[in-house]
């Protein structure tokens, strides 16, 4: 799987909910099925997503630039929530 493309089509035809205070109100409400952070998410935050129980969190490579720019976004991504993926793939990674 190129989890870039497959972000980018859950964009595209999905919901994808971007920024730490949107995804902590998104999962918050149940909402999220995948949570993606950045390399260089703040580690506050990542310890605070730990709090939260039946919650998949993938640690993407880059930093939030990066993630950013996978996005298709020109600002930095710290973390994002997948609420439905769309026609991506990218809910594969809670089986990898």
């Amino acid at each position: 799987m190129d989890f870039n493309a497959s972000l980018r089509r859950a964009i595209k035809t999905g919901n994808v909910i971007l920024g730490q205070n949107n995804t902590e109100k998104c999962i918050k409400e149940g909402k999220a099925q995948l949570i993606v952070v950045a390399g260089n998410c703040p580690a506050t935050f990542k310890s605070k997503l730990l709090g939260y129980e039946n919650l998949f969190i993938h640690t993407f490579e880059g930093s939030s630039v990066a993630l950013g720019k996978a996005c298709g976004k020109p600002f930095m991504v710290s973390t994002l929530a997948i609420v439905t993926p769309g026609e991506s793939d990218i809910l594969s990674l809670k089986r990898a």
